[in-house]
């Protein structure tokens, strides 16, 4: 099969398209034939070097793909063989074949494409991780999240909007960007090369916000602490302006602040089969019936994977861009399978 390795750290120039063997799925796992991969920013940290992946994870980058099961691992059902599924998987996903844990795999959406099935595991189940369960994000609450256009930012949006009907404010840096964020359900958009906390304060007649969803962290962080109401919670995805800050911890006792984080790839394959079960049950109706919506910023033919990196490297996307491996297939609906 044809897959994407990295040659050295460096920019897209180093990606390379070679062939390697097929994997087989272990127990529990199923084998998909890819038709569509996402293409993520921790798929550009790996590439820099800065993101290695997990102990027994894949070296190959993508971390989540839509396509048609083409094999079963023992103890997973043969029934499922030829269900086209949209899966959160562990590095493997820049390839024509890639083995998952088969908990790990969700049926796409009706009405959307393999293309828009791939958008959806990585920025969903990050989104959900993070507002849902470690933020608690709690119904009627005020919640901030910056980078509104990214994939997690737009996922977490409406999240936050349909599911639990929070008053939801964003960042963006270009007016098209924040536009967009309107659209979507936040109440107000705002650009983040102003005094963002400073508007935020203004539009909450003071309070601030309940939640922060962020993925900046360095020099900002005292900033967003400063932005919570009391037992607010500031959740890190990332840290691209600094892995370190100085903070009050005064203000984290005083006002019961919470402030966490998390990385999703080297959680087991039960966490993220609970995190399936949830979006399926929770955000995939309102995806079938266009309340949520995915947006794919550009498809890019497998063989210009060097073009999507750069579109990442340029912080030039709004919303997804997604690799179609096989080209004939990737705009295509499938037919419903049964739900794994």
């Amino acid at each position: 099969m044809q897959v994407v390795t990295i040659e050295r750290p460096g920019g897209p120039e180093v990606l390379r398209i070679v062939e390697q063997p097929r994997p087989q799925p272990e127990a529990g796992e199923v084998l998909i034939r890819v038709v569509a991969a996402g293409v993520n920013r921790p798929d550009i940290q790996q590439r820099r070097g800065l993101y290695p992946p997990p102990p027994n994870a894949s070296e190959i980058l993508g971390l989540d793909v839509a396509g048609l099961i083409e094999e079963v691992g023992k103890g997973v059902d043969g029934r499922y063989v030829g269900n086209p599924v949209c899966a959160l998987v562990n590095g493997g996903g820049y390839a024509e074949f890639c083995a998952v844990p088969a908990v790990q795999c969700m049926p796409i959406p009706n009405g959307l494409s393999f293309t828009e099935g791939a958008s959806l595991p990585e920025v969903f189940f990050t989104a959900w991780n993070n507002l849902i369960w470690l933020a608690r994000l709690e119904q009627g609450e005020t919640l901030l999240i910056h980078g509104g256009t990214s994939g997690v930012g737009m996922a977490g949006i409406q999240i936050a909007k349909h599911l639990r009907g929070a008053t939801v404010f964003a960042t963006a840096g270009t007016e098209e960007k924040r536009a967009i964020c309107n659209a979507i359900g936040a109440e107000a958009a705002i650009d983040y090369h102003s005094a963002w906390d400073e508007d935020i304060r203004m539009l909450t007649d003071g309070e601030g916000v309940d939640v922060i969803l962020d993925g900046q962290a360095g020099a900002n962080t005292q900033r967003q602490l400063d932005l919570l109401k009391y037992d607010g919670r500031l959740v890190f995805i990332a840290s691209h302006q600094g892995s370190t800050a100085e903070v009050n911890i005064r203000t984290l006792v005083r006002r019961r602040l919470t402030v966490t984080g998390s990385t999703l790839r080297p959680r087991p394959a039960a966490y993220k089969g609970r995190l399936a079960k949830e979006l399926v049950e929770y955000v995939w109706p309102l995806l079938e019936d266009g309340r949520i919506m995915t947006r794919i910023h550009k498809v890019v033919p497998f063989a210009d994977v060097q073009q999507a990196h750069h579109i990442l490297d340029e912080n030039q996307q709004i919303g997804k861009v997604v690799l179609a491996v096989d080209p004939v297939l990737a705009e295509t609906i499938p037919s419903f399978g049964k739900r794994l």
